[in-house]
Order: structure tokens, then sequence, then C-alpha cells
């Protein structure tokens, strides 16, 4: 049975239980992240630490334990359920409050959820044959740039894209594509790699800004701009990144091959890169 973390406790997964007046239950009040475990090592931690901490300044939620604290748990989390590669899950809620009222009560305590979840990804066919993407209407909020657990626009997209038969949706606003459901958008053009700068219209991808870092120290130019489907299409190169998928391939949007439909040399390198930082780093620990 699966350890998890509730709010200073350590209790199998399935007594993990969050009161039904959890305000990020009734209203979504509430963020989350997401950081992969490779090798038994959480991967790039203090940028995921740093997002956690500005998106519950941005909401006005205080985090009930220090920023050291939380990753210690994490690392604790990792070790109890012998977890070797895949996810730790967080989220934050304002917390439970005596009735359901769109105010807060004062003095109400967040609720602080933690739990691991195994996950291959180092080693998928993914990696080997691309994905496909399918782009939908971007319809969620403005503060794109906090990490809310409102996810429903994104479920919504999500779904979308499978019934299209593609594995991930490129959210589109004014013609401009603002990043996957689950990802950030890349693409790859005579320029070199093109990616929407961060703003409050995008979140600001950790897994993402760790690779662009790394595709700038290797000598590759990255430009930041947003960029439409028709140039996603007229693209050499596609790629997503995120937590759960590191850096992936993207060899179809809308049913259109991109490039020769085939992962590229470039995506493939930058996987690559990231791979070796995410070790790297683990052994520093």
């Amino acid at each position: 049975m699966s350890v998890a973390y509730l709010n200073g406790r350590y209790l199998p997964l399935d007594q993990a239980h969050v009161s039904v007046l959890d305000r990020g239950f009734l209203f979504a009040d509430g963020i989350y992240e997401v950081a992969a475990v490779i090798d038994g090592h959480l991967v790039d931690r203090a940028s995921h630490l740093a997002r956690l901490e500005r998106s519950a300044r941005e909401i006005g939620i205080t985090l009930p334990i220090p920023l050291a604290e939380v990753e210690a748990v994490q690392q604790e989390l990792i070790a109890r359920n012998g977890l070797g590669e895949g996810l730790v899950y967080l989220q934050l809620t304002r917390g439970a409050d005596a009735t359901r009222e769109f105010l807060p009560s004062p003095g109400i305590v967040p609720t602080l959820v933690m739990f691991v979840q195994a996950k291959p990804f180092l080693d998928v066919p993914a990696v080997r044959t691309g994905i496909a993407v399918a782009t939908v209407p971007d319809i969620r909020w403005k503060r794109r740039d906090i990490k809310s657990v409102m996810l429903l626009a994104q479920a919504m997209a999500k779904q979308a894209a499978r019934e299209a038969g593609a594995q991930e949706a490129w959210m589109v606003e004014d013609g401009f594509v603002t990043e996957g459901a689950s990802s950030t958008a890349f693409i790859v053009t005579g320029e070199g790699i093109v990616t929407r700068p961060y703003s409050q219209a995008v979140l600001a991808g950790c897994t993402g800004a760790a690779l662009t870092a790394l595709a700038e120290e290797s000598g590759l130019r990255v430009i930041r701009r947003p960029f439409t489907v028709d140039e996603a299409l007229a693209a050499s190169e596609a790629f997503i990144t995120s937590a759960s998928t590191l850096c992936q391939s993207v060899v179809r949007i809308d049913g259109r091959p991109i490039g020769d439909g085939t992962p590229g040399p470039v995506a493939m390198r930058m996987r690559a890169l990231y791979i070796d930082f995410a070790r790297k780093s683990a052994a520093r620990d």
C-alpha cells in the first residue's frame, strides 16, 4: 500500500481522507506541483519549490511548513514507497471550513497533501515514435501562471485530443499556441528553438525552463515568442516538455505530419541533455 502525507502525518494512501468541505474540493481554491523522480531522486527540485511558493503567494495561502520541510517530506515519501522512477504530487488548498461560503473563515488552516506515483518515462514507446497533438480553443482563465487545481479546461482538452486520436492537446488563443494541456510547447524552425515567453498567459514550466537553459549552454538558439498553428505545421520539428514526459517529440498536429513525421534530432538531443542533467543533479544531492 502506497504511503501518503496529509497535514503532518504519514498514512496509507487510501486513508488520506480530506473533508468534503475543503475549499480545494468545493472551489478549486488551491494549487499543486508535480516533480519527477529519476533513480530515486527528485529532479529540478529547487525550481518546483520556487514555483510552489510563488503560486501560494499569488493566491494568498501561507505554506503550513517551510520549503525545506516540504522537500524533506517528498524525499521521505520516495524512500518509504521505494520509488525509483515516477512522480511526487503535492496539493495545497486553503483548507476545510465549517460551511460552504465563498469567503473563507479567518484563521482557516491549509490542507497539504503529498503522494507518489510510479510511472515509467525514461524508456517508453512514445520516445521512439513521437506523439500526436490536437489543437483546441484555450478557454481557461487569465492567470495561467498560477499552477491552480482548477483543471477542468485541461481535462476537457485532453478528452478532445483523445477523441481525435492524439496524446496531447495544444491550446490556441487568437491564433497562437499558448501551451499544452499539461506541457510546454516548442517548435524548431530556421531561427532555432521557438517557445512562448512566460507571462500570465502560460505556466512557467520547470522542465521547459531547465531544457531551454541547457539548449543555450549547448550553443542552440532559443527564441521566446508566440507562434501560430500554421508555423508549427511548417516547422522542421515540434516537441513538448513536462515533469511527466521530460522532452517528447510531436510528429503530428491535427493529423498532419511535422517534418518527416518522425522524432527529430533536436528534440532527441534535448531529451538526452535533460536526462543527463537530471542524473548529474541527483548525484550531487
